[in-house]
């Protein structure tokens, strides 16, 4: 079987970032799966590299987060374009696996389908026109119309649908009730993440104590909320807590964050450079806590972000500031504590009764680890997706448990 993977925004770990197709592609490739990746990079002209056994194509189309939304929507056309171009050029596959955001690629499975007769399996990452309209940058309701009623047909038309989150699944079921739908939420690399002991070197590194540390390594955008974050640092600072917090990443409100940081003097926080996930390991390995959140709009609520499947192989206690998937799979499994805003001082109490029991905490760190190796293995993932393209070569295997759980 040949696949072609399309994906705007494809990263390996080196890279750091969201890395989930890597692996995906990794593991297809390992199954005996012929697999192209297709995606941009910030290059000037057409490039191609083999990664695992992956033949990767890079489009020279720029992109970063801090782009306006003009800038971010010429991204998503090119890329549609160019990639369009680009199949016609390639060996014919048995069919395309094209993973969103942006909704924009979906464009390419439909002309691929009408125009090759190729079949597409569309994974939803997260909710996209949704996303955007309760973010408030798409508010012209003919737009909102369009949009909607691409992302119908585009779900009407895969061969298969993928979603990564209950939420996300759930409305799928509503929007495309008679697709073919699989639930392959994010996923837990557990060798490159693992429990740690505080190393010493590490901590004198990034001039640390080992005291009570929160980290939070991810996207730095309007959405992730980091700025709650910056106002339990505050707090615990106000309080005279010893507690340390870290802030890794890169994104269009790191100059926001760092501002209130500066504004209020956080001698209590620092701020680390986007890296790789070897880095990414790094900065957890001497955290006790990974900090979780999104702006408090209802569909942000189903994302499956990676940051928490890092954090759990890692055996990190979790806080998460927002109702959803991740807040309840940390109540149903105690891995840590809820931090919602309007009960910040009950979160920050209860933060402080676990500094003062470490058994407490420790067995949290300890029910995260357990969860990951469980359910969230990039190896289940990779044989739930393998289903997904062949299910009688790749039959079924236990372990949905979850899943039904909180679907």
């Amino acid at each position: 079987m040949k696949v072609i993977y399309i994906h705007q925004y494809f990263r390996t770990p080196q890279e750091g970032g969201a890395v989930r197709s890597y692996h995906l592609a990794k593991g297809l490739v390992k199954a005996g799966i012929e697999v192209e990746m297709i995606t941009a990079g910030n290059q000037n002209n057409y490039d191609q590299k083999w990664i695992d056994g992956i033949k990767v194509h890079y489009l020279p189309i720029p992109y970063d987060q801090k782009f306006n939304f003009f800038r971010r929507v010429k991204a998503f056309l090119d890329f549609s374009a160019q990639a369009k171009k680009l199949l016609k050029k390639l060996a014919r596959p048995d069919l395309l696996y094209i993973t969103s955001t942006p909704l924009t690629t979906g464009w390419i499975g439909l002309w691929a389908k009408r125009k090759m007769a190729i079949p597409y399996i569309f994974e939803v990452r997260d909710l996209w026109p949704q996303a955007p309209i309760e973010v408030g940058a798409i508010r012209n309701k003919f737009l909102i119309h369009y949009l909607q009623k691409l992302e119908a047909k585009i779900y009407r038309n895969a061969l298969s649908l993928v979603a990564l989150s209950p939420g996300i699944a759930s409305h799928l079921r509503k929007t495309s009730p008679n697709s073919n739908l699989h639930l392959v939420p994010n996923f837990s690399d557990l060798q490159t993440f693992y429990p740690q002991k505080k190393d010493p070197k590490v901590l004198q590194k990034y001039n640390l104590s080992s005291e009570l540390t929160i980290a939070y390594t991810g996207a730095l955008g309007k959405v992730n909320a980091v700025i709650e974050l910056l106002e339990l640092a505050n707090l615990a600072q106000e309080k005279d807590k010893i507690w340390q917090f870290l802030v890794m990443g890169k994104g269009s409100a790191e100059r926001e964050l760092k501002k209130y940081a500066k504004e209020n003097e956080l001698k209590n926080l620092k701020f680390i450079e986007f890296g790789s996930k070897k880095l990414v390991n790094e900065v957890l390995s001497v955290s006790d806590f990974a900090w979780i959140s999104f702006a408090h709009l209802p569909v942000l609520k189903t994302n499956s972000p990676n940051k928490f499947f890092d954090a759990i192989a890692a055996g990190k206690a979790i806080l998460v500031n927002h109702k959803g998937w991740v807040y309840n799979l940390t109540k149903e499994y105690d891995l840590g504590i809820p931090f919602l805003p309007e009960k910040l001082v009950i979160g920050f109490k209860q933060l402080e009764q676990l500094e003062n029991n470490p058994e407490k905490l420790l067995q949290m760190k300890q029910n995260s680890r357990k969860l990951a190796e469980r359910y969230f293995s990039k190896e289940m993932a990779v044989n739930r997706v393998l289903r997904v393209l062949d299910p009688d070569k790749f039959p079924a295997n236990s372990g949905d448990e979850v899943y039904i759980l909180t679907a």
